[in-house]
């Protein structure tokens, strides 16, 4: 359904990227953030999910400034080699080249962002940093609780595991008390549940997977994304607020 294309950045970096777009007019626009293991199959699957259910959707390949075209799977050797990305990861030049996947998106309406893992840290950055996002929803953003001072420009979703060995639960405490405004998801088990996840968890991840991101965002978020309000506020809830279908892991 996509395509591999280039972004080209404000400091004239050309990064590599992938779209897919719906096969009719898009609702609008979904900018997806890569995890350490590079735009490959988990996020390209994503994009085409969105794609299906009418959103024009990019991600970037922030890797590109060292290593271009990494991707790999999870096993330990791709681990290992994935990990080296987030050693010193240079977070002015990742937003350089999210700016420039969102500014491509600009002409299909209001646009919205979506990150995992590193791709979380991202997504929050760029909710504050960037211009030109309607909503964004962060995924286990490992270096968020670093950041956590920044003002988002735009409603931020947030989503964490409990017993995530990287993201330990004081952090999300902090997250909560100087990001009052956002909505803080807190899952049972090590990693909040994504949508289309990996290959192997697609049945029981099957109803966030239906709409990717926009089916596990609030009603509010998501009228943000459709109608491009940046004045919407969404009330922080808990775990036991959420869907019981959706907080099992």
């Amino acid at each position: 359904m996509g395509k591999h294309f280039t972004l080209t950045a404000a400091d004239k970096h050309q990064a590599g990227a992938y779209r897919a777009d719906p096969a009719g007019s898009a609702k609008g626009g979904m900018v997806v953030i890569q995890e350490i293991f590079g735009v490959n199959h988990h996020i390209r699957a994503v994009c085409d999910r969105l794609a299906a259910e009418g959103y024009a959707a990019v991600a970037p390949a922030l890797f590109d400034q060292t290593d271009r075209d990494f991707e790999c799977g999870y096993g330990e050797a791709d681990m290992a080699k994935a990990f080296t990305f987030v050693a010193n990861p240079d977070f002015d030049a990742m937003l350089r080249d999210t700016q420039a996947a969102i500014d491509e998106l600009k002409g299909v309406g209001p646009v919205g962002i979506i990150g995992f893992c590193l791709g979380g840290t991202v997504a929050f950055a760029a909710s504050a940093e960037l211009s030109g996002l309607s909503a964004a929803i962060c995924y286990y953003g490992g270096f968020i609780a670093k950041m956590v001072d920044e003002k988002p420009k735009c409603p931020v979703q947030m989503h964490f595991g409990q017993t995530d060995s990287y993201i330990p639960m004081s952090d999300v405490e902090t997250i909560r008390a100087k990001q009052p405004q956002a909505e803080v998801y807190v899952y049972q088990g090590r990693r909040a549940r994504l949508p289309l996840r990996r290959a192997r968890e697609l049945p029981r991840a099957e109803r966030q997977a239906r709409l990717a991101a926009l089916d596990g965002v609030s009603a509010e978020a998501r009228e943000a994304v459709v109608s491009g309000d940046r004045r919407a506020r969404r009330p922080q809830r808990s775990m036991q607020q959420f869907p019981p279908e959706s907080r099992a892991i």
